[in-house]
């Protein structure tokens, strides 16, 4: 008897729980909504509940399903609060401070993205002065699931200030400084990454079963993986495709955005012509799942690490930037070049106000019809001329610049038939690059700044960004057919 008691007792308690009222981690005081857009929003009820929204003098109606999920949108708002925002059933009322409207970035990839605004150049001095109440930091914890998650275990808004932005994403902070500043918005920055960690795990099963690289990975882990990686041999992100998608990004869409950012590729660099395919899969599956359409999504280029070669010499680094520039194919896009910011010895150049703000103008260009100069120099077309080659440039802004006092320009490489590069001289002419041939016979193919790390390159546009790096060859590449 007292058996059948307790397990009354027990699943009285769990129907209980169920019952409850709830919002995930994304919905909390301080939050900022995305301006603009329909706003959805989601949570738990009583099985068939009525559930009632209030916000800026509207209320809105929705019943939970017989499993206790509701969901609705509130009409588009503009930029502005604080508000409150009201969520209430016939026995419960949760209320929501401090509520802004205004544009929600959201802060993706691996370390560099990571990486905390304490860890960085003058890092410290910025952190004194960042008292910016209408910009708000929304982080989540590290976490890994191969299932769908309602929620994510760890997540808090906060007021970004001197205290709650030392740990923060410096490119993160310095990004949502600029677009705060400068089209004078409430900033939302969800702060959702993992060091260390490749594209694949990031990206939901709906993606990469259609991947042959991928789908029987993907299936075996469905069946027979950990469920919920208590072992720590087994919190190996890289391990697990789809881990980092459903245990840290999955539980917050479809939270409305503005716009994505990613800074991730290193893990990646050794499986570069496969990053072709599977970076562009991701960003198509990310809009997909979130439902916005096809929300501006930029990336930060890997910079330069590694010590210079004396010698042109094929790089798996330098496929994988290729690769990140050939994903500017898809709409809504762009690349920050940061191939002058790296630094030799160290993977996470210290150097994130630049990334930021590079960042910022591509965000300010794509995401928001602003006439700006985004991007640097990007390679056009290639002509012969005697014992000459011409390369001209799009992307020019007001015009070719190389950082020489004499035009001489740096990081050329050429090959004839043998495919055998050798560094060549050159010099500027307007706005197009004159390369000399020297002894070179049939010179068929030119690269720029292909290595690891191109220490010395100095072509730029009057803006001051760098020339992407660039091959006119399509010769098989070091990672070709690696997985």
């Amino acid at each position: 008897m007292k058996k059948i008691l307790c397990l009354g007792l027990l699943i009285l308690l769990a129907a209980a729980a169920r019952a409850e009222l709830k919002l995930p981690k994304v919905f909390a005081d301080h939050m900022v909504l995305q301006r603009e857009l329909d706003i959805p929003i989601w949570g738990w009820a009583e099985p068939r509940e009525a559930v009632t929204i209030e916000f800026q003098d509207k209320r809105y109606r929705t019943r939970a399903d017989k499993e206790g999920k509701w969901t609705l949108k509130l009409a588009p708002s503009a930029a502005g609060g604080p508000y409150e925002l009201t969520v209430s059933t016939k026995g419960t009322s949760l209320v929501f401070r401090d509520v802004l409207v205004g544009d929600v970035w959201l802060l993706g990839g691996q370390s560099n993205m990571e990486w905390a605004l304490k860890n960085t150049n003058h890092g410290e001095d910025s952190i004194k002065v960042a008292d910016f109440p209408q910009i708000r930091l929304f982080e989540v914890g590290r976490n890994m699931s191969l299932s769908p998650m309602d929620d994510v275990p760890e997540a808090t808004w906060s007021l970004c200030s001197p205290e709650a932005v030392a740990n923060f994403s410096a490119i993160g902070y310095y990004f949502g400084k600029n677009i705060h500043r400068d089209l004078d918005v409430p900033v939302g920055l969800l702060d959702i990454n993992w060091g260390g960690t490749v594209s694949e795990a990031w990206t939901s099963p709906d993606a990469l079963l259609t991947h042959a690289d991928f789908s029987e990975k993907v299936k075996n882990n469905q069946t027979n993986g950990p469920k919920d990686f208590s072992n720590p041999d087994d919190r190996k992100p890289n391990s697990w495709p789809t881990s980092l998608y459903f245990g840290m990004l999955e539980p917050v869409i479809p939270f409305a955005i503005k716009g994505a950012l990613w800074y991730q590729g290193e893990s990646n660099a050794g499986r570069a012509y496969q990053y072709r395919e599977i970076f562009p899969l991701m960003i198509a599956d990310w809009r997909k799942q979130w439902g916005q359409g096809d929300f501006p999504f930029l990336w930060v280029q890997l910079a330069n690490y590694k010590q210079p070669k004396e010698k042109p010499e094929d790089s798996d680094w330098a496929e994988l930037r290729e690769a990140q520039t050939m994903a500017l194919a898809l709409p809504h896009t762009a690349q920050a070049v940061i191939i002058d910011r790296g630094e030799a010895g160290d993977i996470h150049p210290r150097d994130k106000w630049t990334v930021g703000e590079r960042l910022a103008l591509a965000a300010k260009k794509i995401a928001y019809g602003m006439d700006v100069v985004y991007s640097g120099p990007t390679y056009k077309s290639m002509t012969t001329e005697g014992d000459k080659i011409r390369i001209s440039f799009d992307h020019l802004g007001s015009g070719l610049v190389v950082k020489d006092k004499y035009g001489y320009v740096k990081g050329f490489s050429v090959a004839g038939n043998d495919k055998v590069f050798h560094w060549v001289k050159g010099y500027q002419d307007g706005n197009d690059i004159i390369l000399s041939i020297g002894e070179i016979t049939n010179p068929v193919a030119v690269r720029y700044g292909w290595a690891d790390n191109p220490d010395d390159l100095n072509v730029y546009n009057k803006e001051g960004l760098p020339a992407n790096p660039f091959r006119t060859d399509d010769w098989q590449g070091i990672t070709f057919g690696k997985k």
